[in-house]
């Protein structure tokens, strides 16, 4: 979860349903003309159950979550919230059993790669009729409310977004003669910056990649969307890797891997192999999105101050990801309306809810990283970077680059059966790094039978 705000919101766009003022026995319309205008209706008392609270163990974020509540509820006493905490968010092995079962919160937490299945299934609300009472919906990127929508219905609204780029070291730019204020910009600076980096000495790495863990396979898709391909085709029914620009992923990793040694020998990465060695400064450059760099200062023993990240090489389209809020199909219009002003409260509003960096700041948060594009170049989205620039804890010019960049990159999601097809490009990410005598179009022909069976069986 992100920071959240204090600042009251006092909107009035979303009317609720109004309770009955039936008249009184005496009234008449004469009587009350005399009386002058009846006081407006009170609205209804309504209750919102909401999923993903930061749980106990993460005390700072828990206490903006219901410092939030309190003032969400103050400027709209009608509404109740009770947050449901949960660490992790997501088990997914009890996940589609409590949609199936109807046991989800009226506003309960997806990943993006699970919403269209969700929808498919009828697990969730159309909330497109109540759309018009959500003032922020018309600045949310169309790439990012594309994920929540089907058709010309909509399900749900972001909380989170994010894309792939480049996270490198600067520090190790500066020993190598890099300039870290002029990042690689394609494959083939990326390639010459590696050599360089891993020419410090024994130990250092240029360039690292993952290849075990369904990682590598991550990876490949993210290097692929950015060379222009696909991994499968639009309607989802074929693999589509096997391309030049599948091909030009794979010999790319294997000349750096096998002709400028500068990848280093230890190979089947997972996880958090590449956040550790970034942690302890021998690692040039890899493959992530800012919260990479999160991820290294808080738990790998990395300093903010030693990284910055950039686009992807030549990219113009970038995979993306994120998670957000869909509603329970059991959940009445009221419930959906309240739901609806919660969101835009919490996680839709500059200054407020996850955009309150001056409470993050106070509470000892990072501020400054760019871990979550909503709004792209929109009023809002500039409002947010000028408010995270003002209260930064962290040198936000080490990411401008993909900020920069990013203003022109178009998001994409995952592939469909995601995480299957990420174990079958594992392989051929693996052998080209273990196996000098790898053969890239035989890998890809592999892969790609692999891939269509898949794809087949689940159509």
């Amino acid at each position: 979860m992100k920071p959240r705000n204090l600042a009251i919101l006092l909107s009035a766009g979303i009317a609720l349903a109004a309770a009955g003022c039936g008249s009184g026995a005496g009234d008449t319309p004469d009587a009350k003309s005399s009386q002058g205008s009846a006081p407006p209706a009170a609205a209804a008392p309504v209750t919102i159950t909401v999923g993903c609270k930061p749980p106990k163990n993460n005390p700072k974020e828990a206490a903006q979550w219901d410092a939030d509540v309190t003032a969400f509820q103050q400027s709209h006493p009608n509404i109740t919230v009770e947050g449901k905490d949960a660490f992790p968010c997501i088990v997914p092995e009890t996940f589609q059993a409590k949609l199936a079962g109807g046991e989800m919160e009226d506003l309960f937490y997806v990943y993006y790669t699970d919403v269209q299945k969700i929808i498919a299934s009828g697990q969730a609300a159309d909330i497109s009729p109540y759309l018009d009472s959500v003032p922020a919906l018309k600045n949310i990127r169309p790439d990012v409310i594309s994920v929540f929508k089907s058709g010309d219905k909509v399900y749900g609204l972001p909380r989170v977004n994010y894309s792939t780029g480049l996270v490198y070291n600067r520090k190790l730019f500066t020993q190598a003669g890099l300039d870290p204020d002029q990042p690689p910009k394609t494959w083939a600076e990326v390639q010459a910056a590696a050599k360089k980096i891993a020419a410090l000495g024994a130990g250092y790495v240029g360039y690292g990649e993952y290849s075990a863990g369904n990682t590598g396979g991550w990876h490949f898709t993210s290097s692929i969307y950015g060379r222009g391909g696909d991994v499968v085709t639009p309607d989802g029914k074929q693999a589509a890797f096997n391309s030049p620009q599948g091909k030009a992923v794979l010999d790319n990793l294997k000349q750096m891997r096998w002709t400028d040694d500068s990848m280093g020998t230890k190979q089947l990465l997972r996880w958090e192999d590449l956040m550790r060695m970034m942690g302890s400064g021998k690692l040039g450059m890899m493959i992530g999105a800012p919260d990479v760099v999160k991820e290294v200062n808080n738990t790998f023993k990395g300093k903010f101050d030693d990284y910055g990240v950039t686009g992807m090489p030549e990219a113009t389209t970038s995979l993306s990801g994120g998670d957000g809020y869909m509603f329970n199909p059991k959940a009445s219009p009221e419930q959906i309306k309240a739901g609806l002003q919660w969101l835009e409260y919490k996680f839709l509003t500059p200054g407020q809810g996850q955009f309150d960096f001056e409470r993050a700041k106070a509470d000892g948060l990072p501020v400054g990283l760019p871990d979550i594009d909503l709004f792209g170049d929109t009023e809002p989205g500039k409002k947010i970077l000028d408010l995270r620039k003002q209260f930064a804890t962290i040198p936000v010019e080490h990411f401008q680059p993909y900020i920069d960049a990013n203003t022109a990159v178009q998001f994409k999601l995952e592939p469909p059966k995601a995480q299957e097809i990420y174990a079958v490009l594992d392989t051929a990410m693996s052998a080209v790094l273990t196996r000098k005598d790898a053969n890239v179009d035989q890998l890809l022909s592999d892969a790609e039978k692999k891939v269509n069976n898949i794809l087949a069986k689940s159509s």
